[in-house]
């Protein structure tokens, strides 16, 4: 019997090379997303080339009650997950004072909320099957804070944290948890975010959502607790670790920095 891999965020970059990832090794594919014409073509073209299953479900993960309405679903159509893919989220540039509130809830909702919650719906089936994987999103941000970042940041540490909490928590059930934390990133994410001029983009070297994908997804099969693509990015890990947190906030402030900016906060979705 076919597994079953649900992942978020799925209708481009890194959750839409993760579906075809899964489905190129048979996983049967729960596709989840705002975009459901852009998930149905994906779905389409999956299951003709492997032969898999899909399953698309188009929800907005800003809405509280998004990701109950997901775990009911699939557990009336009888579709036990047996890899959660916690891949969606919401990033905000700017300075915190002159952001949208209603933004910065839905950042909070998605990345944070809808995240803990799917983990918790689906990871007790999980542990009962005793065998299960949960891939989470994070990102180098997770690493350190950052000014005109600071509530993505804020949200990704809490990704990162809570990640290897539950590994840990996990450890023996046959159940593993994966936190994939990409830089910079070649999506819509920069454009969507107005921050492609941002200083950062001057001294990093943005990775194809293709690599990231295959990065983590390697990850995952293995057990491994984090995957950090890139040297680069696994040396601002270790700078973020263990550098002064006034040098690094200073650094982090230099690098969000940008000539000129039409908005002074700006929402992407990834």
């Amino acid at each position: 019997m076919a597994k079953t891999a649900l992942i978020t965020g799925a209708s481009e970059g890194i959750g839409y090379e993760l579906v075809k990832l899964f489905a190129k090794d048979g996983y049967d594919c729960v596709l989840v997303a705002r975009n459901k014409e852009k998930m149905d073509q994906l779905a389409g073209e999956v299951e003709k080339l492997y032969g898999i299953k899909t399953r698309v479900i188009a929800k907005d993960l800003s809405l509280p009650e998004a990701a109950q309405e997901i775990f009911d679903e699939l557990k009336g159509a009888a579709v036990p997950v047996d890899v959660l893919v916690n891949n969606a989220g919401l990033g905000l540039y700017g300075d915190f004072a002159e952001s949208d509130m209603d933004m910065n809830m839905h950042l909070i909702q998605v990345n944070l909320v809808s995240l803990t919650k799917l983990t918790w719906l689906f990871v007790p089936g999980m542990i009962a099957r005793k065998s299960g994987k949960i891939m989470t999103v994070g990102s180098i941000a997770s690493f350190a804070p950052s000014p005109r970042f600071c509530l993505y940041n804020a949200s990704k540490a809490y990704v990162l944290y809570f990640s290897e909490a539950l590994g840990e928590e996990l450890k023996g059930t046959g159940v593993t948890v994966t936190c994939l934390c990409p830089g910079a990133t070649r999506t819509q994410w920069h454009t969507r975010a107005n921050s492609e001029n941002i200083r950062l983009h001057q001294f990093s070297r943005m990775i194809d959502a293709k690599t990231v994908a295959e990065l983590g997804y390697q990850a995952l099969l293995r057990g491994k607790r984090l995957a950090i693509p890139g040297c680069d990015n696994n040396i601002a890990a270790l700078f973020s670790k263990f550098a002064p947190r006034a040098v690094v906030l200073k650094f982090a402030r230099f690098l969000t920095g940008k000539s000129s900016c039409s908005s002074p906060c700006c929402c992407s979705r990834y």
